[in-house]
């Protein structure tokens, strides 16, 4: 699972959760306080999409409260909708493409390719 957070400029912030772990809204806020930090941003406007069966992690509670606390407003994007949200085009396609054709010897090797 990897949460990826980027602006106009590129990658912010890039989240990648242990093999067996998934994210809920813990580890939601604490990527959230890590992007703040990061960025130093006293208030953001951000995109959420996510491709999940269970709840999303920005709809539980404790991340509305976090949300609301640091006034971050959210554009909503349907996790089953058939517009591609921005990431799709803009991130994952470069990342694909930039990645195609290469070997890993493991995953450490992955990670730090995805991350230059």
């Amino acid at each position: 699972m990897v949460t990826v957070l980027w602006d106009s400029r590129g990658m912010i912030l890039l989240d990648i959760l242990p093999k067996g772990e998934s994210i809920n809204a813990d580890r939601y806020c604490e990527t959230l306080d890590r992007l703040r930090h990061a960025k130093d941003l006293d208030s953001c406007v951000a995109e959420l999409s996510f491709n999940t069966t269970m709840q999303p992690p920005h709809t539980a509670k404790r991340t509305k409260e976090w949300l609301e606390r640091y006034k971050w407003d959210i554009i909503p994007h349907p996790a089953h909708s058939p517009d591609f949200a921005p990431s799709d085009f803009h991130l994952f396609g470069p990342i694909k493409r930039h990645l195609e054709g290469k070997k890993f010897e493991d995953e450490d090797q992955l990670i730090g390719e995805v991350r230059d």
